[in-house]
């Protein structure tokens, strides 16, 4: 969602719009429709959370020895999703088996017509816009947030940003609905996917060229017509930026954008005066990291990695289909090797421990088939 910067300027800056937003989001998170932490049955939810999504106890041994979602709490209310509320295919095939049904998409844009007062809204774990908050409290509906704490934490280091004339450098990709959101609660913003095009950006501050590029601000804004805040001025709003990221991103690719960004403004700037120009908040989610970082070293070391989504991937026979980094399902033979092997298992933040535990079960059954041939 674009267009941050338009509000700001309604308002007459950028920390009256801050002070706003705040008070918004302060007086929600207190009002009696709102609900982050049980809807009053929390001891009871917590046990059936624990029960149908974290439990195994096959992964409990194995980490130990180093090798439902409930019934629901509003049942007499349409119950609303604003995004998927994490990307797990296992969970969102539970929620909507409950019937509960996700916002329509037309062209693009949600329509939230179809919601009702005192109806249940629940924002996904990436969070939901300013604009949805807004617009879903004037609709005096029961909002059930379910935001990651890292998340919320990444909109405060943006509005830092924008309360002390910073513009965001989001590491992100700009579709992506935790971006959208957090774009929404900033000031001036500018969203990277990698490190190529922060090593342009950074290359149009120190004004020179990059990759056969002209370097000409119709050329940036061109490039980034999707990715950046209404109105923005690479001249004028790349003097001090701050950086940030969408919470799924590598770690190890923030840190390095954010280094990038310290070291240009400290050629452009003097390192006397790189405070002036960089600010730098740590919201890189951990869980994020301990998941992605083992299948990424994988690939780096020629260990055989396949990505698979339910256990069904796995059979029959020794077969596996996966899917490659760019999201093409391909199938394999004799994927799994005879006799004694090593194996690691790695899955998504959002992933239930259930999930792993049954394609655990069926590389185990490949091994008691080998066996008994």
């Amino acid at each position: 969602m674009r267009g941050g910067g338009e509000q700001e300027r309604q308002c007459g800056c950028g920390a009256t719009a801050t002070l706003i937003r705040k008070i918004f989001r302060k007086n929600l998170m207190r009002s009696d429709n709102y609900n982050r932490s049980g809807f009053g049955y929390k001891k009871e939810t917590l046990e059936r959370l624990d029960q149908e999504y974290n439990t195994s106890d096959m992964l409990k041994s194995l980490k130990e020895n180093s090798y439902t979602w409930g019934d629901k709490q509003f049942p007499d209310q349409h119950i609303w999703l604003t995004n998927e509320i994490i990307h797990n295919p296992t969970v969102n095939q539970k929620l909507e088996e409950m019937e509960i049904k996700m916002i329509p998409v037309e062209d693009k844009v949600k329509d939230f017509s179809v919601v009702k007062e005192k109806d249940v809204v629940v924002f996904p774990a990436f969070g939901a816009t300013v604009q949805e908050m807004q617009l879903l409290a004037e609709k005096k509906v029961q909002i059930v947030d379910t935001t990651c704490p890292w998340v919320a934490k990444v909109w405060n280091s943006v509005e830092k940003h924008k309360k002390s004339s910073y513009t965001s450098v989001i590491h992100g990709k700009y579709a992506h609905e935790e971006t959208v959101a957090t774009a929404s609660f900033a000031g001036k913003y500018i969203i990277v996917k990698n490190m190529k095009e922060a090593t342009y950006v950074c290359d149009y501050i120190l004004g020179g060229k990059f990759d056969g590029s002209n370097g000409t601000k119709e050329e940036l804004l061109e490039k980034s017509k999707y990715a950046t805040s209404k109105g923005f001025d690479p001249d004028d709003d790349l003097v001090r930026v701050g950086i940030a990221n969408q919470t799924t991103m590598l770690k190890g690719e923030t840190e390095d954008i954010g280094k990038l960004l310290q070291r240009t403004m400290m050629q452009k700037y003097g390192v006397e005066n790189t405070n002036d120009h960089f600010m730098s908040v740590n919201t890189i989610c951990d869980a994020t990291q301990q998941h992605v970082a083992p299948p990424r070293d994988g690939e780096i070391n020629n260990i055989p990695s396949y990505w698979i989504d339910t256990e069904e991937r796995i059979g029959p026979g020794n077969k596996i289909a996966y899917r490659l980094n760019h999201g093409e399902l391909v199938e394999k033979e004799n994927w799994f090797p005879t006799g004694p092997v090593t194996i690691g298992i790695t899955s998504g933040a959002s992933t239930p421990d259930k999930v792993v535990e049954n394609v655990l079960k069926q590389v185990f059954q490949l091994k008691k088939q080998e066996a008994l041939l």
